[in-house]
């Protein structure tokens, strides 16, 4: 177990969810869309490991791993505030969450993320890989797809 640690510039990291507003507003502010209420408490309810970053009371970044605890571990929601990055912030929040996925995952566990555009040099660091050209990943939103499903 984490708990609490001192990080730079009078930051703490803690082990914890973020709560409904902290989620929201790291995610507004990034620039990503908004997901319902209802949505978010169960996702934040259902993760297997977040910590946040606190600095004067406020959270100015978050992190998650999401998945099954066996099989599958996906790194989610790793969010850092415009005005706080560039400071080892997102570098911490990564180490805390691979020291969870290396202390959990088994050896044949899949550990999956998706990059926001222009970031994927920083997971490399942690040993993550492009999926090829030829074997790219795929998506589905509910709200816009099951609509065209359901005619």
């Amino acid at each position: 177990m984490l708990g609490r640690e001192e990080m730079n510039e009078g930051c703490v990291l803690v082990e914890r969810n973020p709560t409904l507003e902290e989620y929201r507003r790291l995610r507004r502010t990034v620039g990503w869309l908004d997901v319902e209420t209802g949505a978010i408490e169960i996702g934040l309810d259902n993760s297997l490991f977040s910590v946040c970053v606190v600095s004067e009371n406020r959270v100015i970044g978050c992190g998650r791993v999401i998945g099954d605890g066996g099989i599958y571990f996906y790194i989610q929601d790793v969010i850092v505030l415009p005005e706080f990055q560039g400071r080892g912030i997102g570098r911490r929040i990564m180490d805390a969450i691979m020291e969870y996925v290396r202390a959990h995952a088994h050896d044949s566990s899949f550990v999956g993320l998706m990059a926001a555009r222009g970031v994927s040099k920083f997971y490399k660091h942690y040993g993550f890989k492009e999926r090829p050209s030829d074997a790219p990943g795929m998506f589905f939103r509910v709200r816009e797809n099951m609509i065209k499903f359901m005619r």
